[in-house]
């Protein structure tokens, strides 16, 4: 008996990390609700909500993939896939939901990604939300607009990230960065955005992901940020690593920088390949998740 509670003690124990910071998760319910079909979807690297057609999302592929979006729906059928022009995905790893000045739906792609820190200056892509009319059906190519560029540097250095965000309100841009012992920081990019330039970002918060025990994984796959995503309204923000996702309430009023050192919740859902996508459903509780590797899953969480 003794030694099955020190087995069941040692696995869920934090392997190394803060201890401010949760290890036990919040109840939550994992559901994979579709396959996607699409092997063309082969590195789900992303994922984001769509604002012009309800129960859409979009996801991009990872570094090396073809320069595209692709819409998903819930049965796990792509309902368009769309080629920006001019663009070269050389490491695609997040993709984020924008509202223009107007109004209008845009969407970000991350090409952040760099593993060996060689990159001078990081880029984003936008081009306005794509309409989806297609039937339920596996779709064919389309050929997208030319996007707008964002480039921009990091001001401590050169940094690898997995992780775009954009406010929902203020449509600020942010990135969180991404190491395998979990040192990590939020950056945001200027308020007004730059064409034609490297435009330097703002270091926000320092973050610290703990090393974390968890049956299937290694401890320092819960310490690498893989997405990140605000919920609708502005009031939650969540990042995912391979073996979890960690959620923070933002108080109307608060600094983003100040909320962020507050400890956050820890949610555990089912494990999957390589967790890569994540974003808020438009009730800004329930979550979606996608993994790259195939068969590639859709999984909603609720708490």
């Amino acid at each position: 008996m003794r030694a099955a509670f020190f087995i069941a003690s040692l696995l869920a124990a934090p392997a190394a990390g803060r201890a401010d910071w949760p290890m036990l998760p919040v109840p939550s319910k994992s559901e994979r609700v579709a396959v996607l079909e699409d092997k063309r979807i082969n590195e789900s690297s992303g994922l984001c909500l769509s604002a012009r057609s309800p129960g859409i999302w979009w996801t991009i592929n990872d570094s090396g993939g073809e320069p595209c979006v692709f819409a998903i729906d819930q049965k796990g059928k792509t309902r368009a896939k769309v080629r920006l022009r001019e663009a070269a995905n050389f490491d695609w790893e997040d993709i984020a939901l924008g509202n223009s000045k107007g109004g209008e739906s845009s969407l970000f792609i991350g090409d952040i990604g760099d593993n060996l820190q060689l990159r001078a200056s990081i880029q984003v892509y936008e081009i306005p939300e794509p309409k989806v009319s297609a039937p339920g059906d596996t779709v064919d190519e389309t050929l997208g607009v030319v996007p707008k560029l964002w480039r921009a540097r990091y001001p401590d250095g050169k940094k690898n990230a997995e992780s775009l965000l954009c406010h929902p309100r203020t449509r600020r841009l942010y990135v969180i960065t991404k190491s395998d012992e979990g040192k990590c920081a939020l950056y945001a990019f200027p308020e007004l955005l730059q064409p034609d330039t490297s435009m330097t970002l703002e270091k926000i918060a320092d973050l610290q992901f703990p090393a974390l025990i968890r049956i299937g994984k290694r401890p320092h796959d819960n310490c690498m940020t893989t997405s990140a995503d605000f919920s609708p309204d502005g009031s939650r923000l969540l990042v995912s690593t391979y073996s979890s996702v960690y959620e923070w309430t933002l108080p109307e009023g608060m600094p983003l920088g100040e909320a962020m050192k507050r400890p956050p919740v820890r949610i555990e859902p089912d494990l999957l390949p390589q967790l890569e996508g994540a974003c808020y459903d438009a009730d800004g509780h329930t979550i979606w998740l996608t993994s790259e590797r195939l068969p590639t899953p859709l999984v909603r969480v609720k708490r």
